[in-house]
């Protein structure tokens, strides 16, 4: 009986210690470095409030703030329009459906860094596919990532191309949980095919739209792998995505405790912007 007795909580143990050691510690850890000063070689060393100080003071940190919410203004809205496009299309009876279906889906399977190599030598400004292609129908080569005006755009296409296939995936399950019997109503009070979508499928498939943009901004407040390769974070700093900033204080200048005052306040900008995101859409529908 003492055996059984303790049976659940032996299941249970793996999973409490993986909370514990790669959950839990690192979480209170960057709480503890947050008030100290430490470059992993020398002791750690208390300073109090004096990272949050710096954090609101430094400069650097807000621009790439605001270039992050420069590219979810750019990714989430182009990654909905093409990605609910596209499952529409794809929710049609069309030949090779399923042919269509795993080649949206397969840039998701790939490594990100090889997507990213690949769009590097694209975007390339002398030798790149794209600029050449341009050259042959007569126009002007175009800096897509040496430009600032347009390197975070060229970044978000990129990100958009990698990652529509699962957000093409998510809509169709969404799409196919409509009733028909709702459009063959529509169809006979004579609703065109943009009313039908408008006032039938986009209200019942509102949670998905929901979730796509949660997962869209979660991703994109993650924006890293790209700038890291392409651009470094340049020209003049208009790709240093705020994840990229961290690392490079963490990594580079080993300023762990600042590193992990930034981490923490990232998380709690990026809650506060779900939660936003939640009422508006809820309050929408």
């Amino acid at each position: 009986m003492k055996r059984n007795k303790w049976l659940p909580y032996l299941f249970v143990l793996p999973y409490i210690l993986h909370f514990l050691v790669f959950v839990a510690f690192p979480v209170f850890f960057s709480l503890f470095l947050t008030f100290h000063k430490w470059n992993i070689i020398s002791p750690v060393e208390f300073v109090g409030w004096s990272n949050y100080t710096r954090m609101f003071n430094d400069r650097m940190f807000w621009i790439a703030i605001l270039n992050t919410l420069k590219f979810l203004a750019i990714h989430i809205p182009l990654q909905l329009v093409i990605a609910l496009a596209l499952a529409e299309f794809l929710n049609q009876s069309i030949r090779f459906k399923g042919f269509f279906r795993a080649a949206f889906f397969l840039p998701v399977i790939v490594s990100g860094v090889v997507v990213t190599i690949l769009w590097q030598q694209l975007f390339g400004f002398d030798m790149g596919l794209i600029n050449r292609i341009l050259v042959q129908l007569g126009l002007n080569k175009v800096g897509w990532l040496i430009n600032p005006d347009i390197a975070m755009t060229s970044i978000a296409v990129m990100a958009t191309w990698k990652n529509v296939g699962l957000y093409i995936i998510l809509f169709l399950a969404g799409l196919q949980t409509v009733p028909k019997a709702y459009y063959e109503a529509a169809q006979i009070e004579g609703a065109s095919h943009w009313q039908q979508f408008r006032r039938i499928t986009l209200p019942l498939i509102n949670p998905t739209i929901f979730m796509v943009v949660i997962l869209s901004t979660i991703g994109g407040f993650s924006l890293f792998i790209e700038p890291y390769i392409m651009t470094g974070g340049g020209p003049l700093n208009s790709t240093l995505s705020s994840v990229l900033y961290i690392y490079k204080q963490a990594f580079q200048y080993y300023h762990m405790g600042y590193s992990a005052t930034l981490g923490f306040f990232f998380a709690f900008l990026i809650l506060a912007v779900v939660i936003i995101q939640k009422r508006y859409i809820e309050r929408n529908d």
